[in-house]
C-alpha cells in the first residue's frame, strides 16, 4: 500500500441535470446547478482520492466545509472537479477543493476528513438508536 502524504490529488467530473439543480434538490428556486450538489461532489472527489491509501477496515469521514459557490451553472454544464490534499494532522486530512465549469472556476475551499475504523465507528453511531 503506497504511503498517504500531502499532494495527493483526486478529479471528478459530471453534467449538470435537472436533478442536480437547486430547484429539484430544494436548495432554491431556479435551475441552476445545486449547492448541495456541488459540496457533495467535492467531498466525493477528496475521499475517492484517499480511499486507496486506507488500511483494510479504515475509511475517512467529512467532519468539515468551508465552501463558497462562486457561480452559477446551467443544465448542460459540463462540471470538473479537483482536490488536493495539503494537510495531515494526526488523523485530520485537508483538502482544498475546486470546481469548475467550462467558463472557469465556480467553487472552492476547505473540506476536512477524518480517518477512522469503519467498524467502531458504525457501532459507535448505531448505538444512538439504543436510547
Amino acid at each position: 500500500m503506497a504511503e498517504l502524504k500531502k499532494g495527493i490529488t483526486g478529479h471528478a467530473e459530471e453534467t449538470v441535470t435537472a436533478e442536480k439543480t437547486a430547484i429539484s434538490m430544494g436548495s432554491g428556486g431556479l435551475p441552476v446547478y445545486a449547492t448541495p450538489r456541488m459540496i457533495a461532489m467535492m467531498e466525493y472527489t477528496a475521499w475517492s482520492s484517499v480511499e486507496p491509501y486506507m488500511e483494510e477496515g479504515a475509511g475517512t469521514v467529512g467532519t468539515h466545509l468551508d465552501v463558497s459557490h462562486l457561480s452559477a451553472s446551467p443544465e448542460g454544464a459540463h462540471i470538473t472537479y479537483e482536490s488536493e490534499l495539503v494537510g495531515i494532522d494526526g488523523r485530520k486530512l485537508i483538502f482544498h477543493v475546486k470546481a469548475f465549469d467550462d467558463a472557469g472556476l465556480i467553487g472552492e475551499g476547505r473540506h476536512e476528513r477524518f480517518i477512522i475504523k469503519n467498524e467502531r465507528f458504525m457501532a459507535k453511531t448505531k448505538s444512538k438508536l439504543e436510547g
